[in-house]
């Protein structure tokens, strides 16, 4: 199903308007029907206006998956206002960066999460221009249910001042090549690219939809909470993983959609060889953030019988959407391709002079089109590095289209590393080490050698009662791959080190893998 409403509000009210008796989210408690959540968002929207906030101010939110983060987020696109996500793994210092790049008016922080008072910490930072921080949760609640009616009116009518070309969202970048840059997203690009996403992945009125990825990053706010409201899914959010609990929740209350990184669905696939939940509800499932075995996406298909598996990819600065495979795609090609690149979207690769290189040739990945952002927040210096002169924006990422116009993504450029003249690119030699019976997930990193300049080391988390031997795996590799690719060395490790969207963090491994 196509989505054609210009803004988020104007989208969810839509949403409310043809399925307002339907369940829109289910959280701490609370089963709220569309008709439910558009009053609480409204509040939410009215509660920010009495603040002082305006369209165009920059609101941050530093919590948890939740309803508060639902309803503030979709609060604050309502009425113009710019989101601005704080992710919740950061420490003081590193938040305040956020906070004061962007310069949030207002924040909404979770008074206690794993141990931690968000709001206590962002009160303690300097930020000259956080003129209020507001706390989730009881006094929000309180907040909210002291929006009068008169209040409400005046916001619903604010929604329709927003516009497509208004600015919705500035998410910043993970910083692994430096500070993180705000990609400044707006409301028509996201609203399109996610409609898109919704088609594709089949996602409709009255799916159940069990958002695990975190909602300050783009997969679990763009691609679950928006994916949600453009087409009446229930939302259903996890704030903190487990896999015994999911587990439950899934046959619970009958999930339809998920997404995630591989290791999430690896990790409940393996539990459930016990557990014997039944998650036949499943239906949908996308998958993202990390390397792909064939076998797990088999085993979605004909263990669980999931009938839409999908992977997609994308950047922050692209809306995090450039690329996804089909329906009908094989194991094989969903789980080494990122797909062919969605509708309003151009892509190419390129050399290191900038001239596209032939079909089925690596290159580093460049794409133009509608959903790219407009700039990095307050940083033109760096957002004219990102862009050529005609308007492609350069990725950083190495891959390869074929013919058919599948995307494989071989690596991040700064990961490659070169072995006795050979370009070697991390991901393709993890494609063929998943492929050894004992893997469950394996990383691969350059190391310093005096003889080659780098050679390929491989960390690996072995299969749960695999017994792995280390000589016969090496030899695996000596049989599999080019001789420069092999790994000289193995290390065996219980869990790769992973960020909060499951991508591998390649410089711990780097740095601490001796």
């Amino acid at each position: 199903m196509a989505v054609s409403h210009p803004t988020i509000p104007a989208a969810l009210l839509a949403t409310c308007e043809a399925h307002g008796d339907l369940p829109a989210l289910v959280a701490e408690g609370r089963r709220l029907s569309y008709a439910d959540l558009r009053d609480r968002v409204l509040r939410a929207g009215s509660l920010l206006r009495r603040h002082g906030i305006a369209k165009g101010d920059r609101v941050a939110l530093w919590l948890p998956n939740g309803g508060d983060w639902v309803a503030a987020a979709l609060g604050a696109a309502g009425i113009g206002a710019v989101i601005v996500p704080v992710n919740t793994r950061l420490k003081g210092r590193e938040a305040a960066y956020i906070l004061r790049k962007s310069g949030a008016r207002l924040l909404l922080a979770a008074p206690g999460f794993l141990g931690r008072d968000y709001a206590a910490e962002a009160e303690a930072l300097a930020l000259p221009a956080l003129e209020r921080v507001l706390r989730a949760g009881a006094d929000w609640d309180a907040a909210l249910a002291g929006v009068t009616a008169t209040e409400i009116e005046t916001t619903r009518r604010a929604t329709a001042t927003v516009g497509p070309d208004d600015p919705a969202e500035v998410i910043f970048t993970s910083g692994t090549t430096g500070f993180p840059k705000g990609a400044v997203l707006r409301h028509g690009q996201i609203v399109g690219a996610y409609g898109l996403y919704a088609a594709r992945a089949e996602i409709g009125p009255g799916d159940r939809y069990l958002i695990v990825a975190p909602m300050f990053h783009s997969f679990g706010f763009k691609a679950g909470v928006l994916v949600s409201v453009l087409t009446g899914a229930a939302i259903h959010p996890v704030a903190v993983f487990d896999v015994e609990e999911t587990l439950g929740t899934i046959e619970a209350e009958r999930i339809t959609v998920m997404g995630g990184p591989p290791t999430i669905f690896s990790s409940l696939l393996d539990a459930n060889r016990t557990a014997g939940r039944d998650l036949s509800s499943l239906r949908s499932v996308v998958l993202g953030g990390s390397m792909i075995s064939p076998a797990l996406v088999r085993a979605l298909r004909r263990d669980v019988g999931v009938a839409v598996v999908m992977t997609a990819y994308g950047l922050t600065e692209t809306s995090a959407l450039v690329t996804m495979t089909r329906r009908e795609d094989g194991a094989e090609r969903i789980a080494r391709t990122a797909g062919q690149v969605v509708d309003g979207m151009a892509m190419r690769c390129v050399d290191a002079e900038g001239r596209e290189v032939p079909r089925g040739q690596a290159g580093e990945i460049e794409v133009r089109g509608a959903n790219v952002m407009t700039h990095y927040f307050e940083d033109p210096e760096r957002t004219a590095e990102s862009f050529t002169a005609e308007g492609w924006f350069r990725t950083g990422d190495i891959g390869i289209i074929d013919e058919t116009g599948y995307l494989r993504v071989t690596d991040r450029k700064k990961d490659m590393f070169i072995v006795g003249g050979f370009n070697c690119y991390p991901a393709e030699i993890e494609a063929i080490v998943m492929e050894h019976p004992a893997v469950r997930e394996a990383a691969v990193v350059g190391m310093p050698d005096a003889r080659l300049g780098e050679v390929a080391r491989a960390f690996v988390v072995p299969r749960p009662g695999a017994a792995f031997d280390t000589q016969a795996f090496l030899a695996w590799c000596r049989e599999n791959m080019a001789n420069f690719k092999v790994p000289r060395a193995v290390v065996l490790l219980e869990a790769l080190p992973r960020n909060a969207m499951g991508k591998v963090q390649r410089f711990l491994l780097r740095d601490g893998g001796a």
